[in-house]
């Protein structure tokens, strides 16, 4: 089972390279951020053409995410994070597709820090630790995966220097990562590719993706009961160099069938 995730940065004005991408790639589920349409202008007939069902959050202008599933059912469990009953952004869906739980989420930006926006992200990271723990105490087979906004190493940041202050890899944010990992979470990318250099963010300033100067801010937290099941995880870094491409790369992980 392929299950990949994708900061679209535009699921309307990006939807040639989604679908486009969706053709070669053929991931079996497919979560999808920033859709930055509000929930009525989701192109739901143009992605059930190219063989997709799909649940979505959208929000006007900004945030929206959404799960995709090819030739299987879709059971939406929620689509906000529990905790906080006045947080109107739509950054958090949750289902079930295959016997697998899937928590797409877009965790807020925070900057610029310190300040509101950054608190906003920390007390967003506390809610998705919270729920994270009860999705484990449940025993079921759960991946979180999305746009994390978050650089858990300086092993994923291009010049780490340069962004000791930024709310994505500010002390707080890390620490915050780290906490929700240690729970019992795998980062599928690091279980594969320990020591390698890999980028899912490229700015598109500077020619970033050129000089491969990005950001690994994509993540996959697997439940323990699919970490024996995990067989390759990857980066669709190719994408990034499509015309009209987000500036964010797809990632994908594989599991084995029980």
């Amino acid at each position: 089972m392929k299950i990949a995730t994708y900061n679209v940065n535009g699921v309307n004005g990006r939807l040639p390279v989604l679908l486009r991408w969706l053709e070669e790639t053929k991931p079996d589920v497919a979560c999808l951020q920033e859709l930055k349409a509000p929930q009525e202008n989701f192109p739901e007939q143009a992605l059930l053409d190219a063989g997709y069902k799909a649940i979505w959050h959208g929000q006007k202008s900004w945030n929206g995410v959404a799960i995709l599933a090819r030739n299987m059912e879709i059971t939406e469990r929620c689509r906000v994070l529990p905790g906080d009953p006045d947080d109107l952004h739509s950054r958090y869906i949750e289902a079930e597709v295959n016997g697998i739980i899937i928590g797409c989420l877009y965790l807020p930006n925070g900057n610029p820090a310190p300040g509101p926006k950054f608190d906003y992200k920390l007390q967003w990271f506390e809610r998705l630790t919270t729920h994270a723990a009860d999705l484990l105490a449940s025993g079921l087979p759960v991946v979180l995966t999305g746009d994390y906004n978050v650089m858990p190493t300086e092993i994923d940041v291009y010049k780490p220097e340069r962004w000791v202050n930024d709310a994505l890899f500010r002390p707080e944010t890390r620490e915050a990562f780290k906490t929700l990992a240690a729970q019992g979470w795998t980062d599928a990318i690091r279980k594969l590719h320990p020591d390698e250099i890999i980028y899912t963010f490229f700015d598109y300033f500077r020619d970033a993706y050129g000089r491969n100067a990005g950001l690994r801010i994509d993540h996959f937290l697997l439940s323990p009961q699919l970490d024996s099941r995990l067989i390759a995880a990857a980066v669709d870094r190719n994408v990034r160099g499509w015309e009209k491409s987000s500036d964010h790369a797809p990632v994908w992980i594989e599991l084995a069938d029980l």
